[in-house]
Formats: structure tokens, C-alpha cells, sequence
């Protein structure tokens, strides 16, 4: 969490869901080029034309075609591109990757690009209308997690990208996506779905969750990440006193917010994080004990976090429950989909890069490539019951 509360409405469900309920950072790496490609009407997607840091960088130092097939060619740009909203997000939760761990990913993408382009090769109609209905419920589904689109396009601007970029890759995801379930024969019944879903009802178990606002002042040094010096800590603390004053004197808690706060996450939108559950990661125990103690628009006194003050008022808490099943049941096709589609399409997609003579032109690139296609056939899921 560093200086920041972060967390996302999808933590309301336990760990295991997350392979059925994906965490937005997955649609942030989704993408795919299309200025390239050779096929006309190989993707119904607009390609967005804002410049980028790859697109310079290419300007720069020249764009290699990296890998090439019939009707499409992947330039060193389009990897670049990816690998720069990769890292972003790694960034982002203050991590990083090393060189073999870069190496990897880029032959895991660089096949994903691959992959995709040859799937748009193989499109129909139904299957673009099909992936242009699951791309923007994707969509609608990421925006609502950041609860506003304000919030949202913030969100994609720290892994530099923008918000018809992220529309253009999602959409051609899901084409391919819609593509390949089509040409391998994926067919998930009503049956198969409820089955799942009445054998696993752990794992659609809800936590009682809180929703809260906040206003946080910082004790740390934005650039270097070490604590402010004490006298400066002591203005800090002077100043929340005095916010928490205000509040208790009838002030309006999200102005504010808007005003003081140092989360940037939730600054603009009066303090307000989405509802989270117990023991989710990045809030730290202090927050989350006063936060949970709270009552329906209770204020907290000032918490002490290890950077920085924090006040909480609670918006309210929700029960645990198991989620219905009408709920999820899409959810559930979606993933059983997947576990089908990943069993049958290895064999398909390298019979699709055959026919279409895919070549890697790049030494480093060709030896990341085949170590991630070993990879992917070590850790092929398994057929859904």
C-alpha cells in the first residue's frame, strides 16, 4: 500500500476466485498489433494513434520486424509497447523485474501477440460481435472498480496507456479469444456450470466487507521513500488534528478530503476506497481494525500508520454471504471455457503458426519464445469436470 490505501472491489471474494473474477491489472496487459498487419479486415478494432514512449524510442533507434508470418509482421515497437505497460504495473506496486525475468516475459508476450494475430486471420463476423460484447463488458467492469472514469483513465496513465488503447487491445483479446473457442469446439452446458458451483461452495463465499472514506497526510518523502524529518512530521500531525477537529465540528468529511488528502487513489473522489474485506493485502492492520470498528458514518481518531496520519469514516459494512448463483454463473462458464480452451489450443495454435510459417528473427527472442512455449505445455490446466 506504501502511501496509499489501494485495494479493488474484486478482493471482496476469497483468494481462490481469482482465477474466475480477473484482477484488473490482467486487462492492462492485454495487447495485441494492429497497425501492421498485412490482412485487410483482419480486426473490426480501431487502432488508437496517440504516440507513445515505444513509438519514440522506435523513432530513435529504428523498428526491427521481430517476428513475421503470412499476413502479419510484430515489430520491435509492438513488444516494447507491452513490456512498457508491464513494467508500469509492476512498478506500481513497488516491484521490479530482473533481466531473466524480462527475457521470459518477453518471449510469453511476443507469443501472445503471435497468437492473436493469427486468430484475427481466422475471425468471422460472429466471432467479432461476439468479442466486441465481451470486450466491453470487460470494460464496464474494469471502470466500475475504479469507480469513476476519472479514477480509471488516472489508473492506465501510471502504466502509460490510455483509455481507447486499452480498448483496442482488450477488443482484439477478445476476438481471438471468441476466435479460438470457436475453432477448437468449446461448449460449456448450463449443467456443467451448476455442477461447478454446487461443488465448490467455499469458494463462493463472500466476506463481510467495509466501505469507508479516508483522508490521509504522509510522513514520507514522496521521491526517496524515507520518513520526513521529526519536525516535520510534527506539522503533519498538527494538521490532521485540526482536519479531525473540522470533521467533529460538522464539516463536510469528502470535501475535505478532496482538499488534503496525499492518496492519490482516492484523493478526487472524497476519500472513498472500494469495499474491502478482512486481511486484504495492502491495508495494514491499523486500518483495517479501525475501519472494521466503525459504525455506519462513525469517524475514527487519528490513526498512526508507518507513513503517515490517517482519519477513516465508514459508509457501512456488508455481511458475509455466499454469492447466489445467477450471479456468477457467467463467471463460471467463462472459466470452465478457459480450462477446456487452454487443453486444446496448444496443439491448434502451433498448427496455425505452421501453416502460416512463423518466423522469430530475433536470436534472443527465439530461444524466450520457445522457453515459454515449454513452459505454457508443462502448465497446461486440466478438463473441467
Amino acid at each position: 500500500m506504501n502511501a496509499s490505501v489501494k485495494t479493488e472491489s474484486n478482493q471482496n471474494m476469497k483468494n481462490k476466485m481469482k482465477l474466475i473474477f480477473p484482477a484488473a491489472i490482467a486487462a492492462i496487459l492485454i495487447a495485441s498489433p494492429c497497425a501492421n498487419a498485412e490482412t485487410p479486415g483482419s480486426t473490426a478494432i480501431p487502432t488508437a494513434t496517440n504516440s507513445s514512449p515505444a513509438a519514440t524510442m522506435a523513432a530513435l533507434f529504428g523498428d526491427p520486424v521481430v517476428a513475421r508470418g503470412k499476413g502479419f509482421e510484430i515489430k520491435r515497437s509492438d513488444l516494447d509497447e507491452v513490456m512498457l505497460g508491464i513494467k508500469s504495473a509492476i512498478a506500481t506496486r513497488g516491484e521490479s523485474v530482473t533481466p531473466e525475468q524480462t527475457s521470459g516475459i518477453e518471449g510469453q508476450m511476443l507469443n501472445r501477440l503471435i497468437q492473436i494475430q493469427l486468430l484475427l486471420q481466422k475471425a468471422t463476423d460472429a466471432d467479432r460481435v461476439e468479442g466486441k460484447k465481451n470486450a466491453d463488458a470487460q470494460l464496464a467492469s474494469l471502470l466500475e472498480r475504479a469507480g469513476s472514469e476519472e479514477v480509471f483513465e488516472r489508473q492506465l496513465k501510471a502504466v502509460g496507456m490510455t483509455v481507447d488503447e486499452l480498448r483496442t487491445k482488450i477488443g482484439q483479446e477478445a476476438v481471438a479469444t471468441a476466435t479460438l473457442t470457436r475453432e477448437v469446439g468449446v461448449v460449456v452446458m448450463p449443467g456443467e456450470t451448476k455442477q461447478f458451483y454446487d461443488s465448490h461452495t467455499a469458494e463462493f463465499e463472500q466476506p463481510e466487507t467495509v466501505h469507508v472514506r479516508h483522508i490521509l497526510l504522509t510522513t514520507m518523502d514522496p521521491v526517496t521513500r524515507s520518513p520526513l524529518p521529526d519536525a516535520d512530521q510534527k506539522v503533519k500531525r498538527k494538521q490532521i488534528d485540526d482536519i479531525l477537529k473540522r470533521i467533529r465540528a460538522g464539516e463536510d468529511f469528502a470535501t475535505l478530503a478532496k482538499q488534503y488528502s496525499e492518496d492519490p487513489g482516492s484523493k478526487d473522489a472524497g476519500g472513498e476506497l472500494p469495499a474491502f474485506p478482512r486481511e486484504t493485502p495492502g491495508i495494514p492492520p491499523e486500518f483495517e481494525a479501525a475501519a472494521f470498528s466503525l459504525n455506519t458514518n462513525q469517524v475514527s481518531d487519528v490513526i498512526t500508520l508507518a507513513y503517515g496520519y490517517d482519519i477513516i469514516k465508514s459508509l457501512g459494512k456488508e455481511p458475509a454471504k455466499k454469492v447466489d448463483y445467477a450471479t456468477v454463473s457467467d463467471k463460471i462458464k467463462d472459466f470452465l471455457t478457459q480450462q477446456k480452451v487452454g487443453t486444446l489450443a496448444p496443439a491448434y495454435l502451433d498448427k496455425l503458426k505452421k501453416a502460416a510459417g512463423v518466423e522469430i528473427l530475433d536470436p534472443d527472442l527465439k530461444a524466450a519464445i520457445a522457453a515459454a512455449e515449454a513452459m505454457a505445455a508443462t502448465n497446461a490446466p486440466a478438463v473441467a469436470p
